[in-house]
């Protein structure tokens, strides 16, 4: 399975080196919560982009959706009016609060797991339609996830990632901090090759954030932190930072090292 091994490869290749690591004063895995959590509510306001309609499509009737890495609930909760429950699986307990506030508020029924997938999958019943945006980068065993999603399907599964892979945009900062190139794949594109692979053919659309483009930091201190960390640089570098954002045109509406504004929807059916 030669994209497969090619999609583990490169996601292999962005492991931080150890002697960069093994300084930073503060983990550079990032989950900056309030950016989750922004999107979702400007989705649910407002759904754009290509993945919202194949879904809302595929539950007329009205149906049960499995939200795979949910975070605040950003793919799922905008389909609440067509949906009859809503199953939430994410790691992070306390986004999995988000999403259950927002649900209530939106009087949709509603189920929240805790685990990794495909780890919980035995734990999760099938749904009508599957959603999982924006976490594939993260998953160097692509095949068990991907499987997993399509045998929960039974009328659609819906996957979104941006174009490339979203940590690219820190790379000129990599360059001028530490002096190492950074890896820029896995792509869309090699995704779709692996499921080729999988023997699927996927409907594939591009398009561009707008809207939910702007729904992340709360303000420009708080992209510089978040970027900071990220790059492993001590908190006393923080303004050093700030002026390469600065210099790099960056405000704190998007959030680097995040999802790019260029996205592609995948959706099959099972």
């Amino acid at each position: 399975m030669n994209a497969t091994r090619h999609w583990r490869e490169q996601l292999q290749a962005w492991r931080i080196p150890e002697e960069i690591l093994g300084q930073a004063e503060d983990s550079p895995w990032v989950l900056p919560r309030h950016v989750f959590s922004r999107r979702a509510d400007v989705l649910v306001a407002e759904p754009e982009g290509a993945s919202f309609p194949a879904a809302w499509r595929a539950l007329d009737p009205p149906g049960t959706v499995l939200d795979v890495g949910a975070g605040a609930g950003a793919a799922s909760l905008p389909l609440a009016a067509r949906s009859t429950l809503i199953t939430a699986v994410d790691q992070d307990e306390g986004l999995l609060a988000e999403f259950r506030r927002r649900a209530d508020a939106l009087g949709v029924a509603a189920r929240e797991v805790q685990g990794d997938w495909p780890g919980v999958a035995a734990d999760v019943p099938p749904a009508d339609v599957v959603v999982c945006h924006h976490v594939l980068y993260n998953v160097p065993d692509v095949v068990p996830f991907l499987t997993a999603l399509t045998a929960h399907a039974r009328r659609l599964v819906v996957v979104e990632l941006a174009e490339a892979h979203p940590l690219t945009s820190l790379n000129e900062l990599w360059l001028r901090f530490h002096g190492i190139v950074r890896p820029e794949g896995p792509t869309a594109t090699d995704a779709v090759a692996v499921l080729r692979e999988l023997g699927i053919e996927p409907e594939v659309s591009h398009w561009r954030r707008e809207r939910s483009a702007s729904a992340a930091h709360p303000d420009f201190a708080t992209l510089t932190d978040v970027t900071r960390r990220r790059l492993c640089l001590p908190r006393a570098r923080r303004h050093e930072v700030a002026e390469a954002l600065r210099e790099a045109g960056a405000t704190s509406e998007r959030d680097l090292g995040s999802s790019g504004d260029d996205i592609v929807t995948l959706t099959w059916t099972p």
